[in-house]
């Protein structure tokens, strides 16, 4: 949950000439990264909800926690290495009060020796003729693995790494071989025209062609590694510190910061088009229709980007070889202002097209309705809401209340019967979002509760009693169903207003954050990055948190992530769950949940799919939990085979149809006709939701309620 708050009533508390430093501009990079650790420490310590002492064992929580996040797969730093690292393993704290580099630099330096030592070792390795037919295993998990003994036993399992990805890309190659063949054989079956390409190799041309691919894959790694910049990792460095305080707290970098507000708000001044990164070259990927780039008719979907000119009065800047995220920082930039693109067409003609930077919305980030036409006939609406996005710094700033009122107000036009709202997948965003969303379904009443750190307890209310909507509502949730998307459905159902249904849980994710701008204790116009804190958790209405235990769907039904360790409870540094007094409210309907949890439950187990599925998402989550794997390829391919023997059972699952029928509004018909974009994510849209065996239960609840 991201909360916007300049923090003045909790500075009011703070002795705030302790978080004051009269630091000159930074003159280099280590100066700001001593600075940033100085303020970061302080700003931790007293502005979090649950400040941790900074001791020894605090220390010992950051190393661990680094480590896991710089070599997750202990690939890369030698037991010698750990050994030497470990010494300082008590020493962090001391090191974050003082702003002390040395753990830094030292781990840092390491890790590119390293990288620069590993691209060494695979180029060797990809030298010499590669044996599959050796009996080795390769461990794949972390817990049980350890790092290497030394540069030998470190070359020996990047071989096994190497042969284990050569053999994956084999197998993809067969998989795409014989997927061409039953599709040549069906074609030619019933007599119609055979365009499909079928080409057969032999095993040892698909040795070569694997072995090219993942040569090409490992060299392209190892290049981006070495393209990014030490202040990235030392990001990294100082989420180890901020993330055991809580898992969302985190330090972000003015560049961090930047990506952040794009996906909070759902809009980006630039050009509209995706860039992509292939072979060390930048590629123009899909153009947003409306946008700059797709206006100026000049540029394609496939474009080679040479050149950037940010702006007018400034030199060209070469971006061959560059990461494609820096490229867009260029691409980026102030509304109204020119940028210049110097491209080379699949035809190999160069161009340079200049265009005017605009706001673009990604269309993806808001909410989307459609209506279901249901096999009994009735009409439903479908509002699938992927985020709580906010615009707070503009009056006039898009929202997910005013989309959702724009959805529900084509649905009545449409006389629908019910609504069913998706926050399946919606990791949350602005609380008071949430308000403004149950404003549209009910009366005013509290929605959420809300406690400091110092204990203090406020209750948010939505105040306005026009709801535009008042007939049945479903809520479809799922285990990646966070914050805010929690805060709405928890409410909805303290209420009675709404059956929820879906995972047997949310997530679990019961804290505020707020953005708190070091510079703001900073003497110095430099910019220093944010810091993402958490200050406050949120209780339901009934005085519960949702914290770790997240919201239990009225009508459960389990799914992939059911079986998957996902949720705020699996996280070690998660706060607790705990309870407070609840508020005066009262329920607003009679729904008959037992009634209709019985006639789901009849439904779904003799629901032959719904059954399959579930039988699929365990044997998927056996399959990710195999602690090693052979690289023998004969025994390599027998395991494939056994799977593909194991999940043909499953193949059922692809041809599955809801038998839900769904309509577009006329107006989209008709932007259909113009925006190819625009309708082919409709259809895959259409389609996807056809497959939904979630949204067929949701469909027969919400008929109950009519």
């Amino acid at each position: 949950m991201f909360k916007k708050s300049k923090l003045n009533k909790l500075l009011l508390f703070v002795p705030l000439m302790s978080l004051m430093f009269c630091f000159n501009a930074a003159q280099n990079d280590d100066e700001k990264m001593q600075t940033i650790m100085v303020s970061v420490k302080n700003t931790l310590s007293y502005l979090h909800y649950s400040p941790k002492p900074i001791n020894d064992a605090y220390s010992q929580e950051v190393y661990d926690k680094y480590f896991e996040m710089v070599d997750f797969g202990k690939r890369y730093f030698l037991q010698s290495d750990m050994a030497e690292f470990s010494k300082h393993r008590t020493k962090l704290d001391d090191y974050l009060n003082r702003g002390d580099l040395t753990f830094y630099k030292l781990t840092v330096d390491r890790l590119y020796q390293r990288v620069d030592e590993i691209d060494k070792i695979t180029q060797e390795i990809f030298s010499k003729p590669i044996n599959l037919n050796e009996d080795e295993v390769l461990v794949l998990e972390h817990k049980i693995k350890k790092a290497p003994v030394n540069r030998e036993e470190q070359y020996n399992e990047w071989k096994k790494f190497i042969k284990y990805n050569i053999l994956q890309e084999m197998e993809t190659l067969n998989s795409r071989e014989e997927s061409q063949r039953k599709k040549k054989d069906s074609v030619q079956k019933f007599g119609l025209k055979d365009t499909i390409k079928l080409e057969i190799l032999t095993p040892e041309q698909k040795l070569t062609k694997a072995t090219g691919e993942v040569k090409d894959l490992m060299g392209e790694t190892f290049t981006r590694f070495k393209k990014r910049k030490k202040m990235d990792w030392f990001t990294v460095y100082m989420n180890a510190y901020s993330e055991v305080f809580d898992p969302h707290t985190n330090y972000f970098s003015p560049r961090d910061k930047e990506d952040f507000d794009v996906n909070f708000t759902g809009k980006v001044i630039g050009i509209g088009a995706i860039i992509q990164e292939r072979k060390g070259n930048l590629f123009l990927g899909a153009l947003t229709v409306g946008a700059p780039a797709w206006k100026s008719k000049q540029l394609s979907e496939g474009d080679k980007i040479l050149k950037v000119k940010s702006l007018p009065n400034k030199e060209a800047v070469n971006v061959v070889g560059m990461l494609s995220d820096e490229a867009v920082r260029l691409i980026r930039g102030k509304e109204g202002t020119a940028v210049t693109l110097t491209v080379e067409k699949k035809d190999k003609t160069v161009k340079e097209v200049t265009m005017i930077r605009e706001e673009v919305a990604m269309e993806d980030t808001y909410a989307r309705s459609i209506i279901i036409n249901s096999k009994d006939g009735k009409k439903f609406g479908f509002i699938n809401l992927p985020g709580f996005n906010a615009e707070f710094d503009k009056e006039d700033g898009r929202n997910a209340s005013d989309d959702i009122k724009n959805e529900i107000i084509k649905l009545k036009a449409q006389n629908v019967q019910g609504i069913i709202l998706d926050l399946r997948n919606n990791g949350g965003g602005s609380l008071t979002e949430v308000g403004d969303i149950m404003g549209l379904f009910m009366n005013a009443g509290p929605y959420v509760q809300v406690k400091d750190g110092q204990g203090k307890i406020q209750t948010l209310r939505n105040k306005t009693n026009a709801p535009i909507w008042t007939g049945p509502l479903a809520i479809m949730q799922n285990e990646l169903s966070a914050s805010a998307s929690e805060i709405l459905a928890g409410a909805m159902q303290d209420y009675g207003r709404a059956v929820v249904l879906g995972s047997p849980q949310s997530f679990g994710k019961g804290t505020v954050q707020t953005f708190v701008d070091l510079n703001r204790f900073l003497n110095t116009n430099d910019d220093f990055g944010s810091l993402k804190l958490t200050i406050q958790k949120f209780y339901r209405i009934t005085g519960e948190s949702t914290q770790k235990k997240g919201i239990e769907s009225d009508i459960k039904m389990k799914d992939f992530f059911t079986f998957s360790e996902i949720g705020e409870r699996y996280d070690d540094y998660a706060l607790a769950w705990d309870k407070i007094p609840q508020v005066a409210f009262n329920k607003v309907n009679g729904i008959n949940i037992p009634k209709m949890q019985q006639n789901s439950a009849q439904r779904m187990s003799v629901n032959s799919n719904y059954q399959l599925l579930l039988e699929s998402a365990q044997w998927k989550e056996k399959m990710g939990k195999e602690e090693s794997i052979t690289v023998n390829q004969t025994k390599f391919f027998a395991l494939m085979k056994q799977r593909k023997d194991e999940i043909r059972k499953f193949e059922k699952l692809d041809k599955f149809n809801n038998g839900l029928v769904f309509s577009i509004y006329p107006q989209e018909v008709q932007r259909e006709k113009t925006d190819e974009v625009f309708r082919k994510k409709t259809e895959n849209w259409k389609k996807m939701l056809s497959k939904d065996v979630y949204l067929e239960e949701a469909v027969n609840i919400i008929s109950e309620m009519i």
